[in-house]
């Protein structure tokens, strides 16, 4: 096949936008050739299941799935009834960004409670954790929580404690949407089960796709007792893999080693310089009108822009704009993103920024 692409080319809109960490495709080579077992029974998911113990714990279980929304839709359902009622961010990935497939495939009832920083706690949870008993209410069983969050936010362990000590405490069970996990990880310079297994998390999502991987992603089980029927559910809803073999081992090429910390390192660190340099042009007087809406913690920058600036900037630089209505963009930096990428961004955004504004007749 020829390539019909520019490989130098590269934005600032999603880590999803990179292609395969070198070092999966190597993994995805390894494992092929040959037969093994179908459906999991294969010796990559068999050493993955290893690996996560070692990374989350004894009593930690993995079902490697596709993609991000089928880890998200997977594990909720299997930690509710059908009448049950998950809280979570108004942010939240499952309540903005994936088609209502959490209510309407795992049939399940979202409680969006307002946050200014993408991260809940127990006073905002109190907000909606309530109707217990009621025949008219959707019942509040699960608090959900995104490690890190959508605006690129970090809880710290002493946080998701106390979220799950007050979720536990009224009988509910916590979910986490770890599909930038390795990002956390990276920036709080803490082993995976230190913000997860033992701070009181029952379920999660663990993301390989934004760190380098082709498409892996999982459900991982931290507490059995929270956690029923995944061995039909992930069938149920289609995330079952027949070729298992090759989800599971770009998992264990990012977590055998620390490679997942490497990319989501070098991935933060890129942020963090997106935004000195834009710091640096505030200050100096180079960039006016910009202003930064979120902490950078983590792989994205949050930022408010002059009418017309990011679409002129968007010419050079792919980007989404996170609210129209205020200006405000969102820049993501990806485990292949360079220094040069970030310095000729910053660059460009100084660039038009002095720029007249151009008139439409």
């Amino acid at each position: 096949m020829t390539r019909l692409h520019d490989t130098e080319l590269r934005g600032f809109a999603s880590d999803n936008y990179s292609g395969v960490h070198p070092e999966v495709l190597d993994a995805l080579a390894e494992a092929n050739g040959g037969h093994q077992v179908a459906y999991g029974e294969d010796v990559y998911t068999a050493k993955l299941q290893e690996v996560i113990v070692r990374h989350f714990g004894e009593g930690a279980s993995v079902w490697p799935v596709f993609n991000g929304t089928g880890a998200n839709v997977v594990g909720l359902q299997s930690m509710l009834p059908r009448w049950g009622a998950v809280i979570c961010a108004d942010t939240a990935h499952i309540h903005v960004d994936e088609g209502g497939a959490p209510e309407k495939s795992a049939g399940l009832k979202l409680l969006p409670v307002p946050t200014a920083d993408g991260k809940l706690t127990p006073e905002g949870i109190a907000a909606e954790a309530w109707g217990w008993g009621d025949e008219h209410r959707a019942q509040p069983l699960v608090v959900h929580l995104t490690q890190s969050t959508e605006l690129g936010t970090l809880y710290t362990p002493d946080e998701i404690r106390a979220v799950a000590d007050h979720a536990h405490a009224q009988g509910m069970s916590v979910h986490l949407d770890g599909a930038r996990l390795s990002n956390a990880a990276a920036a709080l310079g803490l082993p995976l089960r230190a913000f997860t297994t033992d701070v009181g998390v029952d379920v999660l999502s663990l993301g390989g796709t934004k760190n380098g991987a082709l498409g892996a992603e999982a459900v991982v089980v931290l507490n059995r007792a929270a956690s029923q029927g995944l061995v039909y559910l992930r069938k149920h809803q289609m995330q079952l893999a027949s070729k298992m073999r090759f989800v599971s081992a770009q998992l264990l090429a990012l977590l055998d080693g620390d490679l997942y910390l490497r990319t989501a390192g070098h991935a933060n660190a890129m942020a963090r310089r997106l935004r000195d340099g834009i710091e640096a042009g505030i200050a100096d007087g180079s960039m006016p009108g910009v202003a930064f809406t979120q902490q950078t913690q983590v792989n994205a920058v949050f930022a408010v822009l002059p009418d017309g600036v990011a679409d002129r900037l968007r010419r050079r630089f792919r980007f989404y704009d996170w609210d129209a209505a205020t200006g405000e963009v969102r820049w993501v930096c990806s485990f292949d993103t360079t220094a040069e990428d970030v310095d000729a961004f910053v660059a460009a955004l100084r660039s038009e920024l002095a720029a007249e504004p151009q008139v439409v007749a």
